[in-house]
């Protein structure tokens, strides 16, 4: 009785395990920080997120720094107000100087870091995002916004791991922005629709002589009732012959 008891259970604990395999209830699955969206387009200018989910069961997120690439800096960088948090931005040197509107910048933004105010921070089950602007972006195919996460227990997450593509994601991948080239614009704009098109001198020919045919038509219809009302005056003043 015991040994079939015993047979029962591993069979159960086998089944639950495939079940588990199966289905991939292994373990909850890792939510990473990211940035939305996550595609822009080379020289153009954007609005982004870096959003950070709070992975922790018992400690809030409390600092998060993003690193913004050498080589590929970006001329204007500018971060909105989140309610509870602080930010400050660090600047980098840049050789050669960053062209933008006409003007040349020799210094690039190269960390923001928020913090959260004392109590606060993003709590388990939470997530924020920290919204930034961003342009005239790099020519370059993506930039990889390593990011550190710190939480209220003094654990830190980083997410500074490159993805790479065709093989798996990493541990801790970091946020990437892919950057698209521009679309090349028109060399030339098409001829609009509906152009009326230009006047034949043959047109304007036409239509004088038919305007000039129609006058002497009228003119001469004039004519033939004046000589008709004449006519018939005449006969009226002539005597009638006596038979």
């Amino acid at each position: 009785m015991i040994r079939l008891r015993r047979s029962a259970s591993a069979a159960a604990l086998t089944l639950a395990a495939v079940t588990a395999t199966v289905l991939g209830f292994t373990g909850p699955a890792a939510a990473h920080v990211t940035v939305n969206p996550k595609e822009a387009t080379q020289g153009g200018y954007g609005r982004f997120a870096i959003r950070v989910p709070n992975e922790s069961d018992t400690a809030s997120t409390v600092k998060i720094e993003v690193n913004l690439p050498e080589n590929a800096p970006v001329g204007s960088v500018s971060t909105m107000p989140v309610p509870g948090w602080t930010v400050a931005v660090e600047k980098r040197k840049v050789d050669p100087p960053i062209e933008v509107h006409g003007s040349q910048l020799t210094e690039a933004v190269s960390k923001l870091t928020w913090t959260a105010a004392a109590g606060g921070g993003v709590k388990p089950g939470e997530f924020q995002e920290f919204p930034i602007s961003l342009g005239p972006l790099p020519q370059v195919d993506k930039m990889v916004l390593k990011t550190l996460q710190t939480y209220s227990d003094g654990n830190v997450s980083r997410w500074i791991e490159e993805p790479t593509p065709g093989a798996e994601e990493p541990e801790n991948p970091a946020p990437v922005l892919t950057l698209t080239a521009a679309a090349a614009s028109p060399s030339a704009a098409p001829e609009a629709a509906g152009t009326p098109a230009a006047k034949d001198d043959d047109d304007d020919d036409s239509g004088s002589t038919a305007v000039v045919l129609g006058v002497a038509g009228l003119l001469a219809g004039l004519g033939g009732l004046a000589l008709g009302g004449l006519a018939f005056a005449r006969t009226r003043r002539e005597p009638t012959p006596k038979s």
